[in-house]
């Protein structure tokens, strides 16, 4: 088993492996396999979402490894997201219970707001998860729930101890500062789309200043949105044949992926990468073991575009257009 760092949570003193695996994209079908063959290789950090739309095979995969005696319950760090449709008050409660459910479990690590971005609630029984669209196809109808509203439920599974923590996802600077004004439970953890095409320095040190933990997603760029057939993510150099990136890889006879990783890593931000493959599950996991120089990591850094790939227009969603940086 590896033995990943941890980062520290503010709110609870809880630690949170610095390196976890995402859940984004895990195939329904082979869903509750790859998470028991994750805790096998020694992965302890799980990062889902209710949109996944995989919450119920991931539960099978950790009752498996539960059953078989690899890990209890509390050597595990779960995180799962609350989806748009759920902001209102009384339908926060409604998407933890069923991510909960899902997950057959007591009580969640971490349960992150997915998106500053409110939409007309979906019942279950309609469609679930219910995505971005209210009928199901191109369909947008937004609510007016303010963020406050949903952090207060938040708030209230937090102080249920069924959410051990509690943060927000694709959130920036301002939504952030006013978050922390009005709050009576400051969020733990923000998680955002962050890699050296776009490094978000400012709102990092902001999360430093605040004693904010940050969680990154897509640390190999483009990647993951070449999966979903986005056309800015096609266009875009591949972030893992940059000629830095190939190059300092060589330097310490590491991948690609784990130099990116470590990039984040050295630096305090937590990553949550995904793979099938056992050899590439094992180095990502083990991407802490080296150490890149200074000059190293501003030479990554330096390779900021402000390119970002999730973008609610890459949706076709013109209504929320204006939120693109969130």
């Amino acid at each position: 088993m590896s033995n990943t760092p941890n980062i520290t949570l503010k709110t609870t003193g809880q630690k949170m492996p610095i390196v976890g695996f995402g859940l984004w994209k895990v195939n329904k079908e082979t869903c509750a396999e790859t998470v028991y063959n994750a805790i096998k290789a020694g992965y302890r950090l799980f990062d889902g979402a209710a949109d996944y739309g995989n919450e119920k095979q991931v539960g099978e995969g950790l009752a498996r490894a539960f059953k078989e005696g690899l890990v209890k319950r509390e050597d595990l760090f779960i995180t799962t997201k609350l989806w748009n449709t759920n902001h209102k008050k009384e339908n926060v409660k409604k998407g933890f219970d069923r991510s909960i459910g899902d997950l057959g479990l007591d009580y969640v690590d971490l349960y992150l707001i997915h998106f500053p971005i409110a939409i007309k609630y979906v019942p279950e029984s309609e469609r679930y998860p219910p995505g971005f669209f209210v009928d199901g196809k191109s369909k947008v109808e937004m609510e007016k729930t303010p963020i406050s509203e949903t952090w207060a439920a938040m708030e209230e599974l937090y102080d249920s101890g069924r959410a051990k923590n509690i943060g927000v996802s694709n959130f920036e600077g301002q939504l952030l500062t006013d978050l922390l004004n009005y709050c009576r439970i400051e969020p733990a953890v923000l998680q955002i789309e962050h890699h050296p095409y776009y490094t978000q320095e400012e709102l990092v040190q902001f999360c430093e200043q605040h004693n904010i933990a940050v969680t990154a997603y897509s640390s190999f760029g483009a990647l993951s949105f070449i999966e979903c057939d986005m056309k800015r993510a096609k266009s875009a150099p591949p972030l893992m044949e940059n000629e830095h990136v190939v190059e300092i890889a060589k330097k310490h006879d590491k991948t690609p992926a784990q130099v990116l990783l470590r990039w984040a890593t050295q630096r305090n931000i937590a990553v949550v990468p995904k793979s099938n493959n056992k050899d590439r599950l094992a180095q990502n996991l083990n991407c802490c073991d080296f150490d890149l120089s200074k000059e190293e990591l501003e030479t990554l850094s330096g390779l900021n575009r402000n390119l970002k790939f999730n973008k609610p227009t890459n949706y076709g969603i013109p209504v929320i257009a204006a939120f693109h940086d969130y």
